[in-house]
């Protein structure tokens, strides 16, 4: 009977008949050419069951942000942390984890950024090259944070805490002020809201 692999055997069996995922696909809006998950699945997904090994998620973090498109939209960025367990045919694992994170402006920024840690944990996992720039060629200027941000974020914290959804609170600012939650820069605005929105809690509470 032959015995089975484990589950480093079988990541080492996939890394030998996957050795590389090229950038096939081209965003439409920007021109810059991509790989996307689903190329990456492709390749990665019939290894993996040639090999008879299986991976599975759990996600250990998820963290939302709400920002403005240029078009006055809105946006919500999620920031995931997702771990993996890599499942061996002989049923011993190997256990790793990888971030994702993405922007949408309706309701799938979640399974987005589930596609972006996938991917990377893919990727690295299996050390496939990538044919993209090291991390050390490029600088960036974040943009400065704001009151207005630090605000946002107080106020999100709370919207978490008691499960009430952003859109709600951004309801309620619309309603109080007139204006957009995400977009305002009156930092106290936004905490006024945080007040009213806790004081509102506590008199719910027996």
């Amino acid at each position: 009977m032959t015995e089975k692999l484990t589950a480093l055997e079988s990541m080492s069996a996939v890394m030998e008949k996957v050795r590389a995922v090229r950038k096939g696909e081209r965003n439409a809006q920007q021109g810059f050419m991509f790989r996307g998950i689903d190329a990456v699945m492709s390749a990665v997904g019939p290894a993996l069951r040639d090999v008879g090994a299986v991976i599975t998620p759990r996600i250990l973090t998820v963290d939302q942000h709400y920002g403005t498109s240029k078009s006055g939209g809105t946006l919500t960025g999620t920031r995931v942390t997702v771990e993996y367990t890599w499942h061996g045919p002989d049923g011993s694992t190997i256990v790793g984890a990888a971030p994702g994170e993405a922007f949408d402006s309706g309701d799938k920024g979640t399974a987005k950024a589930m596609s972006v840690a996938y991917r990377t944990f893919l990727l690295q996992a299996l050390t496939l090259p990538t044919d993209e720039p090291d991390p050390d060629s490029q600088v960036y200027d974040a943009p400065p944070r704001t009151d207005a941000d630090v605000a946002r974020e107080e106020l999100l914290v709370v919207l978490q805490q008691n499960r009430l959804a952003p859109a709600w609170a951004a309801d309620q600012f619309r309603t109080a002020t007139g204006g957009d939650l995400n977009a305002t820069t009156d930092a106290q605005a936004i905490r006024d809201l945080t007040t009213t929105i806790q004081n509102k809690i506590q008199e719910k509470k027996p």
